[in-house]
């Protein structure tokens, strides 16, 4: 049985997030609270600046202007050129099991036509007066990536047409997968900043390369140009949904940001903010899909249910990794949202059983040795294994959500979705 402190009744409204929670845990997240970080990150970042022009002058010179098409062109079929093939079974960081990277690929096969038309319109979302910042979104569309948002757009999409009586998507679908992985791509950008990560996807990141002014812009871009072709779709429901999203972001940077060291940080406020970095986006888009398809809105709520609980368990197994993976597994340091005072679900969990945790926390690691005694106290006291049962319960609850749809490769594959995120923790 999971402890109450799961929040069984965790309960995500459109425009208010109600919680009730069964734990009896009195604390709340002081929101007040912007530590003094480490003074050297200043003369770090001042140092790579200079770099960083070097690097923006050069890669001006040898930009390569992609695409001319207008925003009319984009929105009325594929672009002309060729580029970077999405490679569906490459084995990604953080992703190391075999038998689970196999999984990933079976289940995007069903839809891998469609996530090459999407790629392959990814990169054109500029026009040539933007050569900077088109030469960004290259940078990290080019990465590739698993383009789990969209595909999970095109299953929802797929599922929900059988229900409809549709025989193949529509212009809107397609769309709406692109825009998606648009303003997912542009929250990268903003993440990579904020966390002052130095690579994304194996290569350096877009603020690396042309420094913070230009990433910040090249984000602010994607965003707008998101926003515009979600204009053109011409549907109240789905603008209203997706713009939701984007204010989402802002609040869940703004919960972290609020909370970094605080010890007394509840679990239904880590979930809050799991739900409006990662789980709304997702929610969103499984529901914006099941729109587009016609079906009953009964159908397109349980979609956005299935959406939120895909994520939110997501975001959960993602925080366990960072304490059970390698460095070259993650891609970063094991412990790092610990160490950059990010509390996340195993350290909640441990708290709860070590008070001496607290005070290494509180104190945000400034004696040699500390990060890593906080992080061993995680491991040992069960922190990370009622952080799986956590991830397991809100998975269970995604796959139930997924009972309104008729037996189909496309449910199976979101059903797969959902147990091969649960894999990663085996």
């Amino acid at each position: 049985m999971m402890s109450a402190v799961t929040c069984h009744n965790l309960e995500f409204g459109r425009t208010r997030l109600d919680f009730v929670s069964n734990c009896g845990c009195s604390s709340s997240a002081s929101f007040d609270r912007f530590p003094i970080r480490n003074c050297t990150k200043g003369v770090r970042r001042n140092v790579n600046r200079a770099r960083n022009l070097l690097f923006y002058r050069r890669r001006i010179a040898r930009c390569r202007v992609f695409s001319t098409q207008t925003p009319e062109a984009f929105l009325s079929g594929v672009a002309a050129d060729h580029p970077q093939v999405l490679n569906l079974t490459k084995e990604t960081k953080g992703y190391s099991s075999s038998s689970s990277s196999s999984s990933m690929s079976d289940m995007f096969e069903l839809v891998a036509e469609d996530l090459l038309t999407l790629n392959n319109n990814l990169q054109s979302i500029g026009g040539s007066e933007n050569p900077v910042l088109m030469s960004a979104a290259e940078q990290i569309f080019g990465a590739g990536g698993k383009r789990m948002r969209p595909a999970l757009v095109f299953l929802v999409s797929r599922a929900t047409a059988e229900i409809a009586g549709l025989k193949e998507l529509t212009k809107e679908h397609r769309r709406l997968a692109e825009i998606i992985e648009m303003i997912h791509t542009a929250s990268l950008i903003h993440d990579d900043i904020l966390d002052e990560s130095d690579m994304r996807r194996g290569q350096e990141t877009v603020h690396q390369i042309y420094g913070t002014r230009v990433a910040v812009l090249a984000g602010d871009f994607m965003f707008a140009q998101s926003s515009w072709y979600l204009a053109n779709l011409e549907n109240l429901d789905v603008i209203k949904l997706i713009s939701q999203v984007i204010k989402d972001f802002a609040s869940g940077e703004i919960k972290q940001a609020s909370s970094l060291f605080d010890c007394d940080v509840h679990m239904d406020e880590y979930l809050i903010k799991s739900y409006y970095k990662t789980a709304s986006l997702i929610a969103a888009s499984s529901k914006g899909a099941s729109i587009f398809s016609g079906v009953s809105s009964d159908i397109s709520e349980q979609m956005y249910q299935y959406g939120k609980n895909l994520g939110l368990s997501f975001q959960v197994v993602d925080d366990i990794l960072d304490f059970t993976q390698s460095a070259e597994q993650l891609g970063k340091p094991t412990g790092s949202d610990l160490a950059k005072g990010n509390l996340t679900a195993p350290v909640i969990f441990a708290l709860e059983k070590k008070t001496e945790l607290k005070d290494i926390i509180e104190s945000e690691f400034c004696e040699t040795g500390s990060l890593e005694e906080a992080i061993d106290i995680v491991k040992k006291c069960g922190g990370i294994d009622r952080a799986r049962e956590l991830a397991r319960e809100i998975a269970d609850r995604a796959i139930v959500n997924l009972k309104c749809l008729p037996q189909s490769l496309f449910r199976q594959s979101l059903e797969q979705l959902v147990n091969y995120n649960l894999e990663r923790i085996k």
